[in-house]
């Protein structure tokens, strides 16, 4: 699996660095991605954030959101996905600083 960063150029909403996907380069989901997961800097400035795939609806004029992504038994799995997620991102930007 390969991570592609989109960093977010326009700056708006405030606060969102990058979009991020999920490239498949083996098995069944192979030349397959999951897109929707986003990177996002903490409001009280104490690190980041990734924000995973998710389906808004509304309940009695409320807006919620179901997470497409869930752990079918292990919590941590969703935790190793946002590490990686975060890890990429920082690649990414090592690599555009070193560029300029």
């Amino acid at each position: 699996m390969v991570v592609k960063i989109s960093r977010n150029e326009k700056g708006n909403p405030p606060g969102k660095l990058a979009e991020a996907e999920l490239h498949f380069t083996e098995g069944i989901l192979d030349g397959l991605k999951l897109i929707g997961f986003a990177i996002w800097e903490r409001r009280n400035g104490s690190g980041r954030n990734v924000t995973f795939p998710a389906r808004q609806y509304s309940v009695n004029g409320e807006r919620r959101s179901f997470a497409l992504l869930r752990p079918i038994v292990d919590s941590g799995a969703q935790e190793r996905v946002r590490d990686m997620i975060l890890q990429a991102y920082q690649d990414y930007e090592e690599q555009a600083a070193t560029a300029d």
